[in-house]
């Protein structure tokens, strides 16, 4: 696991029930693993919300993702992303047996099942992704 450099962020961690928080540090796993490339250039932990935000190291790249927990099903915890992109469709169609979503905003993830690991990790290079795709799908165009 790694370390927290962000004292705030891991009290947001901590204030989850256990369950809950063991499948939020799996999904911070897959971020930061996820984040490992040239492109993304990381990211950078902070709070959005009060909640767990990631945004791509390099400005521009791709949209935050947020983790955290639902009030219309305190049972699940999310990964949310900008409910004005289209990844939650574009999850849907790749991943839409696999994964459960709430919305065009979030995909829910039920506290200390497994998770689909390579499906989530699709999903967060997508996000975090997001913006030089576009910018590429644009050039090649036009």
């Amino acid at each position: 696991m790694r370390a927290f450099k962000n004292a705030a962020v891991r009290a947001a961690f901590d204030a989850y029930p256990p369950k809950a928080r063991r499948t939020m540090m799996q999904l911070r796993e897959l971020i930061y693993a996820a984040a490992e490339t040239e492109e993304v250039g990381g990211v950078v932990e902070t709070l959005k919300w009060g909640q767990p935000a990631y945004l791509p190291g390099n400005a521009r790249t791709g949209t935050t993702i947020r983790l955290g927990d639902v009030r219309e099903a305190p049972e699940a915890c999310a990964l949310f992303v900008h409910c004005q992109t289209n990844l939650i469709d574009t999850y849907r169609s790749l991943f839409g047996d696999d994964l459960t979503f709430q919305g065009n905003r979030a995909i829910l993830f039920k506290p200390g099942a497994t998770l689909p690991k390579r499906a989530v990790r699709h999903c967060v290079t997508l996000a975090l992704t997001y913006h030089a795709r576009k910018t590429r799908k644009r050039a090649a165009a036009g």
